[in-house]
């Protein structure tokens, strides 16, 4: 029985840099074997892309990486994990 299954991890970065050396510490530091996903997110309304944050999406199935952890690792960045 898990009860905080969602089969995914959301972390919101402020640039596409630091989405990209999230997503390469993902996988040296969590042994994350799917590509993260790196989804450009405008904020609503804005055409204007500085003001893009930028989502790395990773696929967790069998929810093993450690919420704390990922926190950490977005926080580390500026950023942080989408809950809920």
């Amino acid at each position: 029985m898990n009860h905080t299954h969602y089969g995914r991890h959301v972390l919101v970065l402020p640039d596409r840099d630091a989405a990209e050396e999230v997503a390469e510490a993902l996988t040296e530091r969590f042994g994350v074997t799917e590509e993260p996903q790196l989804v450009r997110d405008a904020l609503a309304g804005e055409d204007d892309a500085e003001d893009a944050q930028w989502l790395v999406v990773v696929e967790d199935p069998d929810a093993s990486y450690d919420a704390t952890r990922l926190d950490a690792l977005a926080a580390e960045y500026d950023g942080w994990r989408e809950t809920g």
